[in-house]
């Protein structure tokens, strides 16, 4: 079932305008300024576990540098980073910084370098904060330099307002009943229950009705029934 929503709602491009920010509010807008170009320091780290946001920030802040023209080179450990930077002024954001191997490393310690150097900036996202990676002493001691930021997950008690939130933003309400079955009879992650919203938009457009409890009920039941009628 859980796959069958994920093929009727495809991930949404990375962007800021949906990322639910919850408790990151701060580090959202220093991100945003990151990626405006507004942003001095040189290194950005964030950090967070798995679900967090830290790789869809990450994308975000790349693509809005690359409309506005900025060079950039995003990629993800354990691919070896370059020691040269893309061009003056560049962002460099590299993801699962706490893959990188020995040559890794030792191009990454000097690509900060050649970043500060040349008014370009870093941006990193890890799994955990910097004295914690297993990276060697100088480079998490540059990867601390700058801001460090913890993604911080989305409580329980936060996820309806999130969700209702988004929903607004797919141009439809979210009734509090809804949200609550959601919760009560799903995978409560965030990124499970925006696809479940984006899947149910898909089907309340198409049905031309709007999204109520009873239309949710219908749309799980025709799809878990259709689901198990191919297998």
């Amino acid at each position: 079932m859980q796959q069958l929503i994920f093929e009727l709602a495809p991930a949404e491009t990375p962007s800021f305008a949906n990322f639910l920010p919850g408790r990151n509010e701060e580090t959202l807008a220093a991100l945003g300024r990151m990626a405006a170009g507004n942003l001095p320091e040189t290194v950005v780290l964030l950090w967070g576990g798995a679900g967090s946001g830290r790789s869809h920030l990450l994308a975000a802040v790349a693509a809005a540098a690359t409309a506005r023209q900025q060079p950039v080179l995003r990629l993800a450990m354990p691919t070896p980073a370059p020691a040269d930077p893309p061009g003056p002024g560049a962002l460099v954001a590299i993801d699962d910084v706490q893959h990188a191997d020995a040559a890794a490393q030792g191009h990454l310690f000097t690509l900060f370098n050649r970043l500060k150097e040349s008014g370009g900036q870093l941006l990193c996202a890890a799994d955990a904060p910097p004295g914690r990676l297993p990276l060697r002493d100088d480079l998490r001691t540059r990867l601390g330099w700058g801001l460090v930021y913890e993604l911080l997950p989305l409580g329980d008690a936060d996820k309806p307002a999130a969700l209702a939130r988004y929903a607004r933003e797919r141009g439809f309400q979210l009734s509090d009943d809804v949200g609550a079955y959601l919760l009560a009879h799903g995978r409560r992650d965030m990124t499970s229950l925006m696809a479940v919203l984006r899947a149910l938009d898909r089907y309340s457009l198409a049905a031309k009705r709007a999204v109520t409890l009873p239309l949710l009920r219908e749309w799980l039941q025709r799809d878990l029934v259709g689901n198990g009628s191919r297998e």
